[in-house]
């Protein structure tokens, strides 16, 4: 079930280097056009009319899904550093991760819902940090309130995730909302799991005032958790997601295989089981495992077995600058000489040459 791409993949690397001066060079075309915002917008293709608009409204809005592109992909391939397909993006490549994205697979759930928390996260943190003039602190935490510890008082800065999560939806939701298709549904479902998960993880911090530190007064806000705590969600969800196809009146879904459980909000769902990504595959977007370093004695997913899909692997002998011989000098340091060590790398040895896919 190919699809066209969709949520914000598409434009999402031109809108970085245009709102992101220091990524690229085109940090010229910003200072050509002014900044204007409306030249900026009408300039990044894909966008449908409701996310121009909001594009055209809110620039500063969109600088701050620009910067936290960096922060999203990271943990994305971090989640994945060791499998095949491990979330590489593509320099040449417009969507930012290839054509795998055009495949309903696992994978695409997974990028589509740490995508949409990763906007979330970026527009409810800059939010905080002032840097929005549409919203800040959240302003209904105000007044007492109480919790198992007893009374305490809104203070500080409590993150304004319910902004940041109306903004995502209304955002990235608009291009899927003008489709009617599987694809589209199926979207549309990972990014709201994407979206909870980030406001599963707000956690209430406070501090206490009093004689000696003795809290016999609280005050407390609302805080995000570390966006890896967000991470490691979406991938239990990975592993856990739900294969499902349309129901009958196409506005649903229903579990492929009757064994399983009917996904909820929170679980990622996917349509198509997912190539091998041994090979480098053009149709598939997959770059292949050839060269991927690998986990002699692992038995894991890194491991040289499955990494390189059987096709073994080769060892070079590398050095590297480590600290050693390190001692404890009093008060209070730490010094360590530096030594090199010697260490064999396994890489996965590339197909023999008929076993090659149309390359990237």
């Amino acid at each position: 079930m190919n699809a066209p791409l969709g949520g914000i993949w598409l434009w999402l690397p031109l809108l970085l280097t245009w709102l992101t001066p220091e990524v690229s060079s085109s940090w010229w075309y910003m200072r050509a056009t002014g900044g204007s915002s409306r030249v900026m917008c009408d300039n990044v293709p894909g966008l449908v009319s409701r996310q121009r608009q909001l594009c055209h409204r809110h620039p500063d809005v969109m600088r701050a899904i620009g910067l936290g592109v960096a922060e999203w992909t990271a943990e994305c391939q971090h989640q994945f550093r060791q499998h095949r397909w491990n979330c590489n993006t593509l320099d040449r490549d417009h969507s930012l991760f290839g054509r795998v994205l055009l495949r309903s697979s696992r994978e695409s759930a997974f990028v589509y819902a740490v995508s949409s928390a990763g906007v979330v996260f970026a527009i409810t943190r800059a939010c905080s940090q002032g840097e929005l003039k549409s919203c800040s602190c959240d302003p209904k935490k105000k007044g007492t309130a109480k919790d198992s510890k007893g009374n305490f008082d809104w203070g500080g800065c409590s993150d304004n995730i319910d902004y940041g999560i109306k903004f995502a939806r209304a955002f990235v939701d608009a291009k899927e909302r003008k489709g009617k298709d599987a694809r589209a549904l199926m979207n549309l479902h990972n990014n709201r799991a994407g979206r909870k998960a980030v406001k599963r993880f707000l956690k209430q911090e406070c501090k206490c005032h009093g004689v000696s530190g003795s809290c016999t007064l609280r005050t407390c806000w609302l805080a995000m958790a570390d966006f890896r705590r967000t991470g490691d969600y979406l991938w239990r969800k990975y592993n856990g997601a739900i294969q499902v196809v349309m129901n009958q009146d196409g506005t649903g879904f229903t579990v492929a295989n009757k064994r399983f459980k009917k996904p909820t909000k929170n679980d990622l769902v996917y349509f198509e089981n997912s190539p091998d990504y041994c090979i480098r595959d053009r149709d598939a977007g997959s770059p292949g495992t050839a060269g991927r370093v690998c986990n002699l004695t692992s038995r894991g997913m890194d491991s040289c077995e499955v990494m390189c899909c059987g096709r073994g692997y080769d060892t070079s002998r590398v050095t590297r600058m480590t600290k050693c011989e390190c001692k404890f000098h009093w008060c209070c340091a730490v010094r360590c000489q530096d030594c090199l060590e010697a260490l064999d790398v396994h890489t996965c040895k590339a197909p023999k040459s008929a076993d090659w896919a149309a390359p990237t």
